[in-house]
Order: structure tokens, then C-alpha cells, then sequence
């Protein structure tokens, strides 16, 4: 693999920076911005200067010109509508991110750092005569959580306002499959798997020659009990909470997305504090583990039920993948489906270096994204 390639993945505090040349990695760097350096802007959106010149200090700390960048690689925002894959970054997509039309979200930003460095790149080289690699240096993102390639019937809900909608790990869901396809010498993605990503929240996914064909939605309450998530919860009962005058609109969002699940019960986010207080003799805790492996397991049964019960292999990933302890339990309850492969925790780093590779190869299509049209095939 020949090719420098930079990767901006950022979070509401942090941005995370990746740098590989010719196929090895050279860092993986988090880098930190303080409360007070936040505080300073408005928006998230606001911080695109400060956040920039992070990177290029960092980068010139390194002792990485910027101009040996071949190809900017970002992690995706949120945007529809898409479906899986490349996508260059251009004028519409900008858009979109900085008006926040489609969710508010510190990874909108990636992008926009990833573009304006690109093109700083490509004035350096310019101005210094340097003729490039690959050509003009361009920002990608590659498989954005929106993605959207769901049947048109398990897109519809039980009533026309209630469309079901994506969110998931499109990110990492999709280098796991095609470490999967790999590892057992496939060469074409002609496979049904379910993958199921499994941390503070959890997506499972259904792959289908190339395609998402459904997936619970991670942030909108769509999903089985995880560490930080409740979960769907009986309607009748989240409506007499949102009308009891206890709480306001956010507080019951958090509820659902942040302080349920594990958090809810136990405080904690974490499996691992779980299991120790289950392992104490704590009975509450014993029965959070076998309802959330119960939870993942009646995804993947209802993916299996999308693909006709016709399903190649199911993956299991995400940081709680690490735990042999639920992977065999969720392995014992699922296995009659499919065979089950383990890959645990994730590296979205080493996953958009991944499609950076494949288009400095010119083996991945490139979509423009269009704010406006769904990119078909």
C-alpha cells in the first residue's frame, strides 16, 4: 500500500488524529481540548479554527509536513440521505454539517477540518511547485452512521409519523465484515452476516451482499438494554412519564439515551463493575446480565427473521466484545442461527485508513453526496 494519508475523527472534546504512510501506522494521537478552550465558542461548529490549528501544530511537532499528506480521511456526520460507502467531501455535504440540519453532533466537524485541510494542502504544494502523488489532495469520509439502505419494509413503523430510521456503527460494522470476508478467502461480498456492535450503546445490522438491509436506530431509543441505553420501553408508560410534570423533554431523553441501562440500575457504565457486583452475589446485577444478553440476542433473532433465517455468520463486536463471560452466554443462546465469530473493541482509525487505501488503489467506488437524493448504485 503505497500513500500518506491523515485521519480526523472528532469528539466534543477531544479529536482524535491518525497518520499512516505507505500501509503502517505512525500515530494514533487523542488530542485534548480543555473546558475553557471549549467554552470560548458557541457551537461546536465555532471551533473549526482552534481545532485546525491543533493539527497542524501537532502535525509539525511530529515533523510531518503538511504537503506529504496524499489523501484526508474523516469520520462521517450526520447526513442523509446516504447509503453505505465513500464519499468525497463537498459543498452540499459542508452544508449540511455546519447548519446541523440533520442532528447536532461534534462529529459534524470532522469533515470541515478534513476539507479545509485538503485544501491548505494542495496551496502549500502550489505554492512550492511540488507535483503530488496522487493527484490533488481530497477529503473522504467513509460509511457515516445515517447511512440508510433498509428495506422499504422494515423502514416503515406501525404509524406514517413513526418511520424507522438508521444510526448505527456503519463505520466499524462494515470493516468487521470485510475482516470477516477476508480471513475466510472471500474476494466478493456475496455473504448475509449480522453484525452486532456491542458498547455504551449497541447497533445490530444486517449485511447482505454489500448492503445494510436493516438496523436498529443507537440514539433514537431503538435498541436493546446496553450500559448507557434503555432500550424501547413500553409506550403507554413513556407517555405518562412525559406528561407527569416530573420531568422536562431533555431530562427524559437522557433517561433513555445516557442514564439508562447499567447507569439506570447500578451507577456505573461499565460491564465490568456489572459483572464484579454479580460475581459479589448482587441478584440485580445477575439479572441485568441475562436481560441484556437476552436483548442482544432478540436483535439478532429479528435480523435473522429480515434475512429469511438464511444468514452466514454472526460477528460480535464492540468493547464489550472483550468479555468472554457474555460473548459465550449471547454464543449459547444465538448459535443455532448462524456460526458466531468474535472480534472484540473497535478502531474506526484504522478503518478509515483502510478506505483510504482503497481509493488511493482506485478499488472503491466514490459517491458525491447529494443533500437532496439518496446515491444509488
Amino acid at each position: 500500500m503505497k500513500g500518506n494519508i491523515l485521519i480526523i475523527n472528532t469528539g466534543s472534546t477531544t479529536t482524535k488524529l491518525g497518520y499512516y504512510s505507505d500501509g503502517n501506522r505512525v500515530f494514533d494521537e487523542k488530542l485534548e481540548h480543555t473546558a475553557a478552550d471549549v467554552a470560548k465558542y458557541p457551537s461546536v461548529m465555532d471551533q473549526s479554527d482552534m481545532r485546525r490549528q491543533a493539527i497542524k501544530d501537532f502535525m509539525a511537532s511530529r515533523g510531518i509536513p503538511l504537503e506529504d499528506v496524499d489523501i484526508v480521511m474523516a469520520r462521517g456526520g450526520l447526513i442523509v440521505p446516504v447509503i453505505t460507502g465513500v464519499y468525497n467531501v463537498n459543498q452540499d455535504m459542508r452544508d449540511v454539517l455546519f447548519s446541523g440540519r440533520d442532528g447536532v453532533h461534534a462529529c459534524n466537524l470532522s469533515a470541515i477540518l478534513a476539507d479545509d485541510i485538503a485544501g491548505e494542502i494542495n496551496k502549500i504544494r502550489a505554492s512550492k511547485g511540488l507535483t503530488p502523488r496522487f493527484g490533488t489532495t481530497t477529503a473522504y469520509i467513509a460509511d457515516p452512521p445515517m447511512a440508510d439502505e433498509m428495506l422499504p419494509e422494515c423502514r416503515m413503523g406501525g404509524i406514517p409519523e413513526f418511520t424507522r430510521k438508521t444510526l448505527f456503527h456503519a463505520l466499524n460494522s462494515r470493516a468487521i465484515v470485510r475482516r470477516y470476508l477476508k480471513e475466510h478467502g472471500k474476494t466478493a461480498n456475496d455473504a448475509t452476516l449480522i453484525v452486532a456492535h456491542m458498547g455504551g450503546g449497541a447497533t445490530i445490522s444486517l449485511h447482505k451482499n454489500g448492503r445494510v438491509l436493516d438496523v436498529n436506530h443507537g440514539l433514537g431509543g431503538d435498541g436493546p438494554i446496553t450500559p448507557e441505553r434503555a432500550g424501547c420501553c413500553p409506550p403507554f408508560e413513556l407517555i405518562d412519564m412525559c406528561f407527569s410534570g416530573k420531568y422536562t423533554k431533555d431530562e427524559i431523553k437522557k433517561k433513555l439515551v445516557g442514564r439508562g441501562g447499567a447507569v439506570a440500575y447500578f451507577g456505573t457504565n461499565s460491564m465490568i463493575d456489572v459483572q464484579k457486583l454479580a460475581d459479589e452475589g448482587n441478584e440485580l446485577a445477575q439479572t441485568f446480565l441475562k436481560a441484556y444478553v437476552l436483548n442482544i440476542c432478540k436483535y439478532i433473532a429479528s435480523m435473522s427473521a429480515t434475512a429469511d433465517g438464511k444468514v452466514d455468520a454472526i460477528l460480535l463486536t464492540g468493547g464489550i466484545a472483550h468479555s468472554e463471560r457474555l460473548m459465550d452466554a449471547i454464543k449459547a443462546k444465538i448459535g443455532f442461527i448462524a456460526p458466531v465469530e468474535v472480534f472484540p473493541g473497535e478502531d474506526e482509525i484504522a478503518s478509515l485508513a483502510e478506505n483510504g487505501y482503497l481509493i488511493l488503489s482506485g478499488s472503491v467506488k466514490i459517491h458525491t453526496y447529494n443533500k437532496d437524493r439518496i446515491i444509488e448504485d
